[in-house]
C-alpha cells in the first residue's frame, strides 16, 4: 500500500497540468515556447554540433526520433514531470531549456539547456535560464532548482553563475561522457524568502 506524505506537498498534484505549458518572454526579445512540429529540422541539426554532442550523450539520430522526443515533452507536461521550451528569437530556434525531474511534493526540479553555435556569446542561455527560474520559483511554486554540468564545461558553469545558481559542490565521477567519467558541479537556486529551521 503506498505510503502517505506526512507534510503537505509544495505543489499540489494537478496544479501545473491544469493549464497549457506557458510561453515565457525573456530579455533581449527571446521567446521561450513549447516545441512545435516545424522545429524538428532545427532541433535535429543542433545535435550535429560537436560541443552539444560532447556534453549530451543522449541525442536523436533522425527526424522520427525528434518527433518522438517532442511527444515525450508533451507527455512530461501532462504528467507534471517536466517542461521543455524552444528558445527562439524572430522565429529562429536558438536553443533548448528544460525544467525536468519535477518532484512536486518536495518542490525540487532540475534544469538543462543548450544553445546553437550561432547564438553563443550573447547571453542567450543565461537569459533563458533566468526567465525559466523566475517562472519555476515564482508562478509554478517550486522551492529549489538544481543543475549540474561537467567540471570541464566552463561555459555551462558561467551560465549557471550568471543566472544566480550558487555552486554547492562537486559530485565525483557522477556522469559518463564520450571520453569517460566526469566529475560534475552541482549548482542550485532557492526560492527568495524561503525559511529554514534553525540548526539544532
Amino acid at each position: 500500500m503506498p505510503s502517505a506524505l506526512t507534510t503537505p506537498p509544495t505543489i499540489p498534484a494537478g496544479t501545473l497540468c491544469a493549464g497549457p505549458q506557458p510561453v515565457l518572454v525573456a530579455a533581449g526579445d527571446l521567446l521561450l515556447r513549447p516545441w512545435q512540429h516545424a522545429d524538428v529540422p532545427a532541433f535535429l541539426a543542433a545535435y550535429d554540433d560537436p560541443a552539444i554532442q560532447r556534453w549530451h550523450t543522449r541525442r536523436p539520430s533522425s527526424a522520427d526520433d525528434v518527433r518522438a522526443w517532442f511527444a515525450e515533452y508533451r507527455l512530461d507536461w501532462a504528467q507534471e514531470r517536466g517542461a521543455h521550451w524552444a528558445v527562439t528569437s524572430g522565429g529562429a530556434v536558438l536553443g533548448r531549456i528544460a525544467v525536468r525531474g519535477m518532484d512536486l511534493a518536495d518542490g525540487v526540479a532540475g534544469c538543462a539547456y543548450w544553445v546553437v553555435p550561432a547564438a553563443r556569446g550573447a547571453g542567450v542561455a543565461a537569459r533563458a535560464l533566468t526567465t525559466v527560474t523566475a517562472w519555476a520559483l515564482g508562478e509554478a511554486g517550486f522551492h529549489r532548482l538544481e543543475l549540474d554540468h561537467s567540471t570541464r564545461n566552463q561555459a555551462s558553469c558561467r551560465v549557471a553563475t550568471r543566472a544566480g545558481f550558487l555552486l554547492e559542490g562537486t559530485k565525483r565521477s557522477a556522469a559518463v561522457h564520450a571520453d569517460g567519467r566526469h566529475d560534475m558541479h552541482l549548482h542550485a537556486r532557492i526560492r527568495a524568502g524561503a525559511q529554514h529551521p534553525a540548526a539544532g
